[in-house]
């Protein structure tokens, strides 16, 4: 036998947390023919409103589900329904209009990606040119440091060039020394 109910799902945070998409997947789970979901308050309290048509057998697994579970981050306080004899939406239309709610939330968050993007992408092009300065200066260390070896042997031959004279200097100023020593008779 087909019945319609309404339900009224009651709380500090009802609204803004997924619930009309929660209520969709049950309904379209249990394949309810009709359903309608909209937002309300009530005396300063979140609703959510679920006008439902289907069999029963179909409409009491619904309404245990949704006792039972909710979204994530939703706060019930209570659950009620009652029987109701108005038109009811069909389930479709509400999945439809849950679609495009969720793009109309969806787009803003997805303008504001991608233009973290585009500064994330400014933010590497700079660090790619830092780390591309980086690697030259590297470079330029490199090729100085590859000089090295042959400033070494630059020394090396200018020291050579001047031993041999730095030698016989050294044996004169012995000389010298020894012959100064002898003088002043210090042996």
């Amino acid at each position: 036998m087909t019945m319609k109910l309404k339900v009224k799902i009651a709380g500090p945070k009802v609204h803004d947390v997924g619930y009309r998409v929660f209520l969709l997947k049950n309904a379209m789970n249990l394949a309810l023919p009709g359903l309608s979901t909209y937002n309300w308050e009530e005396n300063g309290q979140q609703e959510v409103i679920v006008l439902v048509e289907g069999d029963e057998t179909r409409i009491a697994p619904f309404l245990q589900a949704i006792e039972k579970n909710k979204p994530e981050l939703a706060e019930v306080s209570k659950v009620t329904y009652e029987k109701y004899d108005g038109d009811i939406g069909r389930t479709t239309e509400v999945a439809m209009l849950c679609s495009f709610v969720q793009l109309d939330k969806a787009i803003p968050l997805l303008l504001d990606m991608r233009d973290d993007m585009k500064e994330m992408k400014g933010d590497i092009k700079a660090v790619r040119m830092t780390g591309i300065e980086t690697l030259n200066e590297i470079k330029a260390v490199r090729t100085s440091t590859d000089a090295i070896p042959q400033v070494l042997e630059e020394i090396k031959g200018l020291r050579e060039d001047i031993q041999p004279g730095y030698a016989s200097n050294f044996r004169q100023v012995q000389a010298d020394v020894r012959a100064i020593k002898e003088r002043l008779g210090m042996q």
